[in-house]
């Protein structure tokens, strides 16, 4: 350790045999190498694994076990998500959910995530810049006000698992008070749209459908 000797207090830096003591240690114990192993497994955030992003989680307001709603089989109508007689029961009434425990990369991706909605106005281009960071080099993303106090995250490449579960049901995601938010995964490959865009032609690409959309709670 450089400089120790500046570490001890005033009223023992006169004590012979204190500062002959510290100075053994110090010769003898280099706190280098845990120093650097203490910034890659808990400082630095980009590569805090274990425990060290579980104190990060606190720090930013969030947990690694993410609730998930269930959606079991029901009975419900033809035009509808529910299946016939016979192969599925009623509505319970009660809505169950499942507790999953994320792992580091995962537990990684909600910690930005909220860091970063704790600094922002919730306006559009900051939700924008907000998803630019967490998602930068994945293809286009970005938050289309749609009206009627709706907001909808679009993303035009295909989110993993657990980034769709931290967008559905962590809550962490910046919107407008009394907004009501969706997101929704657009295939650009097979979705029609203008000739100037990344969408395809008549004849080649199907209508975007809002049968895809999925509540961001």
């Amino acid at each position: 350790m450089k400089n120790f000797l500046q570490t001890v207090i005033s009223q023992y830096a006169n004590s012979p045999t204190l500062v002959q003591l510290i100075t053994n240690m110090n010769d003898h114990i280099s706190p280098d190498a845990d120093i650097d192993a203490f910034y890659d497994a808990v400082f630095n955030v980009r590569t805090a694994k274990g425990n060290g992003l579980d104190i990060w989680g606190r720090i930013v307001g969030v947990d690694r076990y993410l609730k998930i709603p269930d959606s079991p089989a029901q009975v419900g109508f033809n035009n509808g998500p529910g299946v016939p007689f016979n192969q599925a029961p009623f509505n319970g009434g009660i809505p169950s959910t499942q507790t999953y425990r994320l792992e580091d990369e995962a537990f990684r991706t909600l910690i930005f995530a909220k860091a970063l909605a704790n600094i922002s106005d919730c306006t559009a281009p900051s939700i924008n810049q907000l998803l630019r960071n967490m998602f930068a080099g994945r293809g286009r993303c970005y938050v289309a006000d749609t009206g009627d106090m709706t907001l909808r995250y679009v993303f035009e490449f295909a989110l993993l698992p657990y980034e769709q579960a931290i967008i559905l049901n962590s809550g962490v995601f910046p919107r407008p008070a009394g907004v009501l938010a969706f997101a929704q995964q657009v295939n650009a490959g097979s979705t029609f749209a203008f000739n100037g865009g990344s969408g395809q032609p008549f004849g080649q690409g199907v209508f975007n459908s809002t049968s895809s959309l999925l509540p961001a709670n």
